[in-house]
């Protein structure tokens, strides 16, 4: 990888890091920062990871709540990754065309 790429991708997966610690703040100040673990677990898609099955019963939970949480938990950081994006513009309108950079970004 060029030094550019270098550079962008770690930009990228800062700012992912940043959206994800926002995210992790909200849970925690809504007293739900045991489930925020869990579910940022499921973010990643590794093998041996637990599932939502096992969340639920480890928290006391029925699965489709997990499920539902888990979907929330996926749109508020799509929100927030939304919203830190937008800060680093200088047009709205640029937004959506900075997430595709950024996205590309992450997979290369």
């Amino acid at each position: 990888m060029s030094a550019d790429k270098i550079y962008e991708r770690r930009c990228a997966l800062t700012l992912l890091e940043q959206v994800l610690a926002r995210l992790e703040e909200e849970y925690r100040v809504a007293g739900n920062a045991s489930l925020f673990a869990r579910l940022k677990e499921l973010l990643a898609d590794e093998p041996g990871r637990a599932s939502q099955a096992d969340i639920a019963k480890e928290l006391g939970m029925t699965e489709n709540a997990v499920k539902q949480a888990f979907h929330r938990l996926r749109q508020r950081y799509r929100e927030l990754l939304h919203e830190e994006i937008a800060h680093t513009v200088a047009v709205p309108g640029d937004v959506e065309d900075e997430l595709r950079h950024f996205i590309s970004v992450l997979q290369t």
